[in-house]
């Protein structure tokens, strides 16, 4: 296992560019936690905590394509560099002038949470260029997956850490320095100075005209519903059963799963398509959803999460193939980074249905939405299977040299402008 992963990490510029990326991501990670604590601090309430969150959210669910594609368009240190510059910088401005102002305050958001850079797509869109093996862009997409868990995990610690040592308003400047310093890391490098992507069709939809990208993002957007659930309903548990310490084991148990599932899911070479693996996949996590109905003692409920989440980061691996194959030409780090905005405005989503649903059934209905949600997400998958399975092989792709090898064609559109 640890040979595979040795392997990549020993690849030139791989370990800079996976670590840069993170680090750059930092910001993004824990937004949401950094301004309820300086909200908190400021002396306002969890609601407009909870509302500048959300803004920050939204507007980072929209820059992301929109970012993604002028780094199609333009290359990566173009739009990246100065869009963590401009996403600190109005998260720094926010630190200094607080919620006196409420207007300004939610314009700074706004901007903060518009040009966080898609670090995240980004990377994506060079592993094929770092690693020359097709079964090592495998194991980097799983590496990648289980990589942001850790970030995930680790990130929440920082915030509290700068906290306790200094103040929510450090917090937010040393963070999103560190963020810019991870974005400066990964746009010097030589593989994303030379990255270029392949020629584009001009199409206002971009990425969006890809029939099999539109299904992933479907069957995505309810995944993101079910994890997004499960966090409210894991609140509602938790509040019965040791409170405040019981959710913070619940929440690293499901991050703790989904780090061994997508450990291991890259550790190996899979054979077969890998739109059967990921329809295999989804229902598996489905399934594992069910259990936790149950609602046992806080220990058994911890080992029913972690459970639930080993077949989360094997999923979004096994996503990041397809969206590689699926994406146009010229579109993949737009095509990447709508995967992340539709899961991230999923998670949004089942967050805001859980909190009703638990209200009106308690911890037992809240933990029934994520079953409900796997279920529609492999559906999705089952009743578009051909779309996913279609992936132009009828027509005629010209091999280019160009750094970015992916070769998914576009037969339905012919001319030949280039975006």
């Amino acid at each position: 296992m640890a040979a595979r992963y040795l392997e990549i990490l020993r690849t030139r510029h791989a370990a800079r560019l996976l670590a840069g990326t993170l680090v750059g991501r930092l910001p993004n990670a824990v937004a949401a936690i950094a301004v309820l604590l300086f909200v908190r601090a400021e002396g306002g309430s969890y609601s407009l905590a909870g509302a500048l969150a959300a803004v920050y959210g939204v507007s980072n669910a929209v820059g992301q394509p929109v970012l993604g594609r002028l780094v199609d368009l333009l290359g990566q240190p173009r739009v990246q560099l100065p869009a963590a510059l401009v996403s600190a910088l109005g998260m720094a401005v926010f630190a200094f002038t607080g919620i006196g102002a409420l207007a300004l305050a939610y314009v700074l958001m706004v901007v903060a949470g518009f040009f966080t850079p898609p670090l995240e797509g980004g990377l994506r869109a060079l592993w094929p260029t770092v690693l020359r093996k097709e079964d090592q862009v495998h194991t980097a997409y799983a590496m990648d997956a289980v990589a942001q868990e850790v970030m995930f995990t680790v990130g929440p610690l920082l915030v509290t850490l700068c906290v306790s040592l200094w103040s929510a308003q450090a917090a937010l400047l040393v963070l999103n320095v560190i963020g810019v310093l991870g974005a400066l890391s990964v746009v010097v490098s030589r593989p994303s100075r030379a990255w270029r992507s392949a020629p584009r069709e001009a199409h206002w939809l971009g990425a969006l005209r890809s029939a099999g990208l539109l299904v992933l993002l479907g069957a995505f957007l309810f995944v993101g519903i079910a994890l997004g659930s499960i966090n409210v309903a894991a609140m509602s548990y938790a509040d019965d059963n040791g409170g405040d310490v019981t959710y913070g084991w619940l929440m690293a148990a499901i991050g703790l799963g989904a780090l061994v599932g997508g450990t291991v899911y890259g550790a190996r070479q899979w054979s077969g398509a890998p739109e059967r693996r990921l329809r295999m996949l989804v229902t598996l996590l489905a399934v594992f959803y069910v259990p936790l109905t149950l609602t046992p003692g806080v220990v058994a409920m911890a080992v029913l999460i972690a459970l639930s989440g080993v077949f989360l980061a094997p999923c979004i691996a096994c996503s990041f193939v397809l969206v590689d194959r699926h994406a146009p030409r010229g579109t993949v780090t737009e095509a990447f980074s709508w995967l992340v905005t539709t899961f991230t405005v999923g998670m949004s989503v089942g967050t805001g249905l859980a909190g009703p649903v638990v209200e009106w059934g308690g911890a037992v209905s809240g933990f029934a939405l994520p079953g409900v949600a796997g279920a529609v997400a492999l559906l999705v998958l089952l009743a578009t299977g051909r779309v996913l399975a279609a992936t132009g092989s009828g027509a005629v792709v010209e091999v280019a040299s160009e750094n970015d090898r992916n070769g998914a064609p576009e037969p339905r559109f012919s001319t030949g402008h280039q975006a």
